[in-house]
């Protein structure tokens, strides 16, 4: 054997011991046991992360789902504004045409009295004059108390065919 094959003999031996050494002190197992808790830590923080985004996930879901529903009930609100606005625009036109309706009633029966009231002005004024002439053609042709029988006859006359 030469001297290079000696040592590494000797280095080949001394690493038996030291791994002998190790061994007998546990270091693998503290190797293994650190790596198993390094590995369980591991999964333990990759669990929670799997946690978390399935809690997220859900958390989505719900907001969607809130989103779509307040959507919903805002497009309901709309149309039913939407229909009172329709409905409160109907009632306008109807309560309007009705009122239209009611004023031309009540301008048509003003007008109605008042071609009244004119005829009776008309017939009262005739009643006038034919009496004034009357007694202007009585006065005129008769004389004294036969003149005054005739007119109080006449005015009898007259007013009996008007009424």
């Amino acid at each position: 054997m030469n001297a290079t094959s000696m040592a590494t003999l000797w280095v080949f031996v001394s690493l038996l011991i030291f791994l002998g050494l190790l061994m007998k002190m546990g270091v693998p197992k503290m190797l293994t046991g650190a790596l198993d808790s390094r590995a369980e830590r591991i999964r333990k923080d990759l669990d929670d992360a799997r946690k978390l985004r399935e809690e997220a996930q859900a958390l989505l879901a719900e907001y969607q789902k809130k989103r779509k529903e307040a959507e919903a009930e805002a497009g309901d609100i709309v149309a039913h504004a939407r229909r009172d606005a329709a409905a409160i625009v109907e009632d306008a036109r109807t309560k309007s045409a009705e009122t239209i309706k009611r004023r031309t009633a009540m301008a048509e029966l003003k007008i109605a009295q008042a071609e009244r009231d004119a005829v009776a002005e008309v017939r009262s004024a005739a009643v006038d004059i034919a009496i004034e002439a009357a007694r202007r053609i009585l006065a005129e042709k008769a004389g004294g108390a036969a003149a005054a029988d005739l007119f109080k006859e006449s005015i009898v006359a007259v007013k009996s065919r008007l009424n």
